[in-house]
């Protein structure tokens, strides 16, 4: 298919009205929002892609718009060019993170459309081949995925980042939930409730992955129907959000607020580090400040460095190990957590994971292979999916080999932390 039969529209500012789908006409109406006629889905639901079909084959329309953004659908149309990768694109900042849920997410989507004898994806790929059959132009209405992913992970609170994880990791490994029929999805009393669950349980993720994708998708479904005749191919649970916005088009948010990303400089995860440096480092400051007193022997300040060393090394090197990462990975985590955790610009998991980079690098195949595992164990194998595995893992315990290093260096030394505050405090006051 040629680039110019496939739209992204990204900005639009009119002000139309749109009727129900049963009322819209096959000639192109002057209000945008009437050419435009919804198709809710569930994503793995075999019947939704025989309404897909269906709905084009009748409509005919002038184009077919999908939920789909252009990295989306070139990894659903199978379009993309086999190259290395480098490690420093997936490890900076809070990628590893982001992109370990995105993954997760798309696992678990994968295993129930398993279940179910349909592939994810496979409506918007119907309706993509049905709008080629018949002539009609694609629209690419939905936002960027990297762009949805780090607003996704940047409004999230750290409660919600574990209840999700949780949630993820307890679904690919196939602990049990509240059954859920897909074919009911579609329905609307249905799709509220799942919608009203998904707002209890996590708020940011439903603001970020549903209501501004509505506006979004809104958008771009009235800037393609100003002079076309469009079927729009959505997931159920957007359809609801993209209806309101057709209808009232003036409370639509500013193009803008949708695309921004914006860098926190203090995050809960970058505080919480923080005070874990900072706690470690005045440890250590008691420590020497006890054997200047003559309280402590001078040899305790090296054996509370070897424990620190161990500690430290032994648990970062632990969550390499348990992400089957290779011994030169598992190496590296076990040789510098003593330092990264004293220096809150490092990270025991970087130096992991670019190493497990090294050691096995990735390309853009296992893209490719992380989102067609089928189970848990393909997904542990692919080497992309490694990578961000080691770092996650040798950073989480390099982050409890610090609390736990404080807390026997304390016992060991018989420091009592609170005795010397309140002696600084009294000095200064």
């Amino acid at each position: 298919m040629n680039s110019e039969e496939i739209e992204n529209n990204y900005t639009i500012n009119y002000s139309f009205r749109v009727s129900n789908s049963e009322e819209i006409k096959r000639q192109i109406s002057d209000n945008p929002a009437e050419n435009i006629i919804l198709v809710g889905t569930a994503h793995v639901s075999e019947k939704s892609v025989a309404e897909v079909e269906e709905t084009i084959e009748r409509e005919r329309p002038d184009g077919v718009a999908v939920e789909l953004c252009h990295a989306r659908y070139q990894a659903l149309t199978q379009e993309v060019e086999t190259k290395k990768i480098s490690a420093k694109d997936i490890l900076g900042g809070n990628k590893p993170y982001y992109f370990l849920v995105h993954w997760l997410l798309a696992f678990v989507q994968k295993k129930i459309g398993k279940d179910l004898g349909v592939d994810p994806g496979a409506e918007m790929l119907e309706a993509i081949n049905k709008a080629e059959s018949i002539g009609a132009r694609i629209v690419l209405i939905d936002r960027d995925i990297q762009i949805t992913l780090q607003r996704f992970w940047q409004n999230m609170s750290l409660w919600e980042k574990l209840k999700m994880t949780w949630a993820l990791v307890g679904a690919s490994i196939g602990l049990k939930g509240e059954e859920i029929d897909i074919e009911s999805v579609t329905d609307k009393d249905v799709v509220t409730q799942l919608m009203e669950e998904l707002r209890h349980f996590a708020p940011s993720v439903a603001r970020v992955f549903v209501d501004e994708r509505d506006a979004y998708m809104a958008r771009n479904l009235l800037e393609a129907g100003k002079s076309s005749r469009i079927v729009a191919v959505v997931g159920a649970g957007h359809r609801e959000g993209i209806t309101k916005y057709l209808e009232h088009p003036e409370t639509l948010p500013p193009p803008e607020e949708l695309v921004s990303v914006n860098q926190k400089r203090f995050s809960v995860f970058k505080i919480i580090g923080l005070a874990f440096v900072a706690l470690a480092i005045c440890m250590f400051l008691l420590v020497i400040l006890a054997i200047i007193n003559g309280t402590l022997p001078l040899n305790m300040l090296l054996i509370a460095l070897g424990i620190w060393f161990i500690i430290n090394g032994i648990l970062s090197a632990a969550g390499a190990a348990l992400a089957r990462g290779h011994p030169k990975s598992i190496m590296t985590a076990f040789l510098v957590a003593w330092l990264t955790s004293l220096n809150p610009m490092m990270a025991a998991g970087w130096f992991a994971g670019l190493m497990e980079a090294k050691q096995r690098p990735p390309s853009s195949d296992d893209f490719k292979e992380i989102i067609e595992a089928e189970t848990f164990g393909q997904m542990y194998n692919n080497r992309l999916f490694r990578i961000l595995l080691v770092a996650a893992l040798a950073n989480l315990g390099s982050m409890i080999g610090t609390f736990l290093g404080i807390y026997v260096i304390f016992s060991i030394t018989n420091i009592d932390p609170t005795i010397y505050l309140k002696n600084i405090f009294s000095n200064i006051i």
